[in-house]
């Protein structure tokens, strides 16, 4: 994933931090670590990030750095931790709702967080011109009425291809999601032409992917901005992670500072049982405990839905729903 030269050429231009200079910097962690992570689930650095990193265990390290713990199995491991095997008709297809499709438009993507709940998947980095064509083809006459662009991340693609993808589906989906992490990880990425392209084919939403407020550095912001001036909805989407945002301050910040760029704080999602991401697990009934202090800490307009996205495939609910639906006895 990603290992190819479009990421060489990043290197030479010094927008990816390379493997040398990270362990140079960060010398606690093991060489070994590294290798064997990366050949698990790349490890991708992007400078802008990496800038903000202090040291390997502070939320923004947490994130972006291989640890020893992506390396031993856990309880609780799953290979499939959101059921999207069974959802998926075609290889680049999920679909868990009859009103709603996602495509998956890539794998790669500006930085692999370590906790992803796809990091299991394998195949290719992005689909051939036949399977993106039979994608298209399933989702014109899909009946669904909202299109999810995920990933990996859809704006890993240029813009022509993502165009060529909106243009594709436009006259028989009427809403269309773009779910990336890029304004975060990536925030040059957002480009006037970007913009204009999106803009000229509403209604596009854009969810972002942040889950701390030191993730919102002054060019992230501009970039958020940028969608929000351009009249492109933005959410945002974050994780409850433990050692990045599992408590009250650090989440009731984020969401504050998230409604003061204009995003709306749309979903809190408790953390996914992929196999290598034990150290991020937060418990439910801690989790609830968290929500329940941040519900009468922010304003309505502040204030995400905590949610899980349960393993059989049936799509998010409310956590307290599934903490009832767990319990002894029901």
């Amino acid at each position: 994933m990603y290992h190819d030269s479009r990421e060489r050429a990043e290197r030479r231009a010094g927008r990816v931090v390379g493997r040398k200079e990270a362990l140079d910097r960060f010398p606690s962690i093991e060489p070994h670590v590294w290798t064997e992570a990366d050949a698990q689930f790349p490890v991708r650095l992007p400078r802008g990030w990496m800038e903000q990193v202090e040291h390997p265990d502070d939320p923004m390290g947490l994130q972006a750095l291989p640890g020893p713990g992506e390396l031993a199995d856990a309880p609780g491991d799953l290979l499939d931790p959101v059921g999207e095997d069974g959802r998926s008709p075609l290889p680049w297809i999920v679909r868990k709702h009859a009103d709603r499709v996602l495509l998956l438009v890539t794998r790669r993507c500006h930085m692999y967080c370590r906790y992803c709940f796809r990091r299991n998947h394998t195949g290719p980095d992005d689909p051939d011109d036949a399977a993106l064509a039979e994608s298209l083809a399933y989702i014109r006459t899909s009946g669904a009425r909202e299109l999810i662009l995920s990933g990996g991340d859809p704006l890993a693609v240029t813009d022509a291809r993502l165009a060529h993808i909106l243009d594709a589906v436009q006259d028989s989906i009427p809403i269309i999601r773009i779910h990336t992490r890029a304004p975060i990880t990536a925030p040059q990425r957002v480009t006037e032409a970007l913009v204009s392209m999106l803009r000229q084919r509403a209604p596009v939403w854009v969810i972002v992917h942040c889950n701390h407020p030191r993730e919102l550095s002054a060019s992230v912001l501009t970039a958020l901005g940028r969608l929000v001036d351009a009249g492109i909805p933005v959410l945002n989407q974050a994780v409850l992670l433990r050692g990045v945002n599992d408590n009250v301050d650090t989440l009731a910040a984020l969401c504050e500072q998230l409604v003061a760029a204009r995003v709306f704080p749309y979903y809190l999602h408790h953390t996914d049982a992929a196999a290598g991401n034990n150290r991020f697990r937060v418990g439910v009934e801690e989790g609830l405990a968290i929500y329940d202090a941040l519900s009468r800490r922010v304003s309505g307009v502040a204030l995400p839905q905590y949610v899980i996205d349960p393993p059989d495939g049936s799509g998010k609910i409310p956590v307290s729903e599934w903490a009832r639906r767990s319990r002894p006895g029901r």
